[in-house]
């Protein structure tokens, strides 16, 4: 009878996406250890240690992950909403309880024990969208539904901006994706790419001097398509809120940001060079990965890695310690992994006859492309450092068990792809 109930637990799961998973954490692991490393503490089991407690976190994961899997698929669908009311309570619990940790009140501390539910959030969130639009049987057409979908999305975003912590809240932009990839109009994309650009002009020159710019394209889109008809509405339309959104950033950068947060897009965009204050953790990272060459120093041969030139290296920075100390090829053959990861998601997505487990997978694949994307774009320079881990390879637990949780629940819900989850 045991046997049969294990044979049960471990049907139809699909064996790449956990290698790959196993795979990723040992890199993690082993780059946790090399970035800390210590020579008076050399065993990596030493949990005195970073990569000591990470074991741990790892372990626990584990644990987590297999409970997942026992579980009926059903679970997650019917008890969503109740996941999701469950994170938004710690969520608020955590502005009046929680500890400040590098600026932010998003942490609840019990002993040596941290707990940031900003991270659990996610998962949450991505069930909840996933079980509102499998339920309503409709494509992303109708106003109702874009705004209860988006509903969905802020409230969590927003509470977690009150704590302080924008990086947690921008990864929620994710789920435009999933989204769009369920009906919502092309048009919010292009509508994000403009936002975008205009924050980034935004961020480069004066407002008066871009009202202008937008005063100057308007009358010539209007010289252009004024037999258009409807044009001279939608060019004022266009104007008013190219102009107010402006408006809405340089008050949001001079007045909502705080000073390091400004800092750091000052210096991104050029605008300040501090290499000393804001700029010099992405400096010192891309010195790091810089030095690395094609095939890297070696592992735990890493200078820059050895003594600590980069803050954070075991967590937001830990890609520079792969860059470091296996060049080019090591960051390539990471990224690849995580590229494979993607896909095999995707793959996993497009094979579901539930809507509930494909909108989910998306929702898995969309949150782990932004934090890939940010994270490496923040070691690199490209985007500001806003505190974001990269998945199963950053140290912490926090981050570890809700990656572990998200992916898992996606594999369990995969397993039982041939059924119909409501």
């Amino acid at each position: 009878m045991s046997e049969l109930r294990q044979n049960k637990f471990w049907k139809n799961i699909d064996t790449p996406t956990i290698v790959l998973y196993l795979v990723l954490v040992l890199i993690g692991w082993l780059s946790i250890y090399s970035a800390v490393y210590d020579e008076s503490h050399r065993s990596i089991f030493d949990i005195e240690k970073n990569y000591g407690k990470q074991l741990i976190w790892i372990l626990s994961a584990f644990f987590i992950a297999f409970m997942i899997i026992t579980i009926e698929s059903k679970f997650f669908s019917v008890f969503s909403y109740g996941i999701y009311g469950g994170t938004l309570v710690l969520l608020v619990a955590v502005l009046f309880f929680g500890k400040y940790v590098n600026g932010s009140r998003s942490w609840f501390e019990i002993g040596s024990f941290r707990l940031q539910p900003a991270e659990f959030a996610k998962f949450a969130t991505a069930l909840v969208i996933a079980k509102y639009i499998s339920t309503t049987n409709k494509k992303l057409k109708d106003m109702r539904t874009i705004s209860v979908s988006l509903g969905i999305l802020f409230l969590p975003m927003a509470l977690i901006l009150l704590q302080g912590d924008v990086g947690s809240a921008v990864s929620y932009v994710a789920f435009v994706f999933v989204l769009y990839r369920e009906g919502l109009s092309g048009f919010v994309l292009v509508f994000g790419v403009l936002l975008a650009l205009i924050f980034i002009l935004a961020l480069l020159f004066p407002p008066t001097n871009i009202y202008i710019g937008i005063t100057i394209a308007s009358t010539l889109a209007y010289l252009y398509f004024r037999k258009k008809k409807y044009a001279f509405t939608i060019i004022v339309i266009a104007t008013i809120m190219s102009i107010s959104m402006v408006a809405g950033f340089d008050y949001t950068f001079n007045h909502v940001l705080k000073s390091h947060h400004r800092d750091r897009l000052n210096n991104l965009v050029g605008k300040e060079i501090d290499l000393k204050g804001a700029g010099y953790n992405v400096n010192q990272s891309k010195i790091a990965i810089g030095s690395g060459g094609f095939t890297g120093k070696g592992y735990l041969n890493g200078t820059q890695t050895k003594y600590d030139f980069v803050p954070e290296q075991s967590t937001d920075f830990i890609f520079c310690t792969v860059g470091e100390e296996f060049g080019f090829a090591g960051s390539l053959a990471l990224i690849g992994l995580f590229t494979a990861l993607l896909l095999r998601i995707i793959f996993l997505a497009e094979r579901q006859r539930s809507a509930f487990s494909r909108i989910y997978a998306y929702g898995v694949a969309s949150i782990l492309f932004m934090h890939l994307t940010i994270n490496i774009g923040m070691t690199i320079g490209l985007v500001p450092v806003i505190g974001i881990p990269l998945p199963f390879v950053s140290y912490g637990g926090s981050s570890l068990w809700s990656f572990t949780i998200l992916l898992f629940i996606l594999i369990k819900l995969d397993s039982n792809r041939q059924n119909i989850i409501r």
